[in-house]
């Protein structure tokens, strides 16, 4: 028997490649879109059968338009959460919108009838605020929204994966929910209305960076992501489940000489020297974007995924393949001049 799911935030990154996947599973789609005049487009960068996707208009910040877009649905995957590419004045820009949203999603998923809600949370979620000597990370971990240490993004991602598992436990009733937390997401872009988490790829092959700072990053391929979900959704026993969906840490200078070694010269403009931790410093003290990331400096932060691995048969794709395959995507739609 068909059923329904509603995947929230279509004109994402990350949702894109679900909803894609969910079609060719012969899923019927429901999702959500802030813009209703940008359904064209997003149905054109989906290219996936019309008669299977249906869009609606709905924010995080309202109840308008919730109740319609959960209407048959018997499952749910709340991706929509506020992701933005520069820094935020005050982290309730991201806090707000990110925790009532989960909640409101819950609550008329929940009247709905919906049997299943997966949530997309985040390793921000996991491996923020914890002592410098702690490199490893499970699901057991969560971040600590009042360190110093913790982003913005990052407080939003717990706060709001806290606040969506203590619904549940209180007004949840017989749905079932579980989260899953990807690390960067790479792989290839459908189009130029890129995402923020492309942004270190964008910005190596352009040029715009004199050197790679010492940071780095777990990284998933949204293709794999994609297929994690979709597992999720029907595999037994996931009620309360969490999942870390990230491959091995790099840092950016490793991600630079993948990029060398696989582009040649198409990755001319590519920096592979490592900056002095006190130039970023410096640079930190104007920019408010670098700002976020001083406290990444040296850091190593390895997510385990063995979890997903081992309970629903996860595989994943080499992380220099999501890479490369990012990097040309991005060449190819004429993102980035080489």
């Amino acid at each position: 028997m068909t059923q329904t799911v509603l995947v929230s935030g279509g004109s994402g990154y990350i949702a894109g490649y679900i909803i894609r996947e969910l079609v060719a599973q012969d899923w019927t789609v429901h999702t959500t879109v802030r813009d209703g005049a940008r359904e064209s487009e997003i149905r054109k960068r989906l290219d996936v059968d019309n008669k299977s996707l249906h869009f609606f208009v709905a924010d995080l910040t309202s109840d308008n338009g919730w109740a319609e877009a959960m209407m048959g649905c018997t499952h749910v995957i709340h991706v929509a959460s506020p992701f933005p590419p520069t820094a935020v004045k005050h982290a309730d820009d991201l806090i707000v919108p990110a925790r009532d949203g989960a909640l409101r999603a819950l609550r008329f998923a929940r009247d709905a009838g919906v049997l299943r809600f997966v949530q997309t949370s985040s390793s921000a979620a996991v491996a923020y605020g914890h002592p410098p000597g702690q490199t490893t990370f499970t699901e057991a971990d969560w971040s600590d929204p009042s360190s110093p240490d913790t982003s913005p993004y990052a407080q939003s991602k717990t706060i709001a994966e806290r606040a969506a598992r203590d619904w549940i436990a209180r007004e949840g009733g017989a749905m079932e929910y579980c989260s899953i937390n990807p690390s960067l997401v790479l792989g290839p872009v459908m189009d130029a209305d890129v995402s923020t988490s492309i942004d270190a790829i964008q910005k190596m092959l352009s040029g715009a960076l004199p050197g790679c700072p010492d940071l780095g990053f777990g990284i998933v391929d949204v293709r794999d992501l994609a297929d994690l979900h979709v597992r999720v959704l029907t595999a037994p026993g996931m009620a309360g489940e969490r999942f870390i969906a990230s491959g091995r840490f790099f840092k950016m200078v490793e991600i630079a000489r993948i990029l060398k070694t696989r582009l040649g010269p198409q990755a001319r403009k590519v920096p592979t020297r490592t900056l002095p931790d006190f130039l970023v410093r410096i640079v930190a003290i104007w920019d408010p974007l670098v700002r976020m990331v001083i406290s990444e400096l040296g850091r190593t932060r390895n997510m385990d995924a063995s979890h997903a691995k081992v309970v629903l048969g996860w595989v994943t794709r080499p992380e220099e393949e999501s890479v490369i395959d990012c990097a040309k995507s991005l060449i190819d739609h004429g993102i980035v001049k080489v």
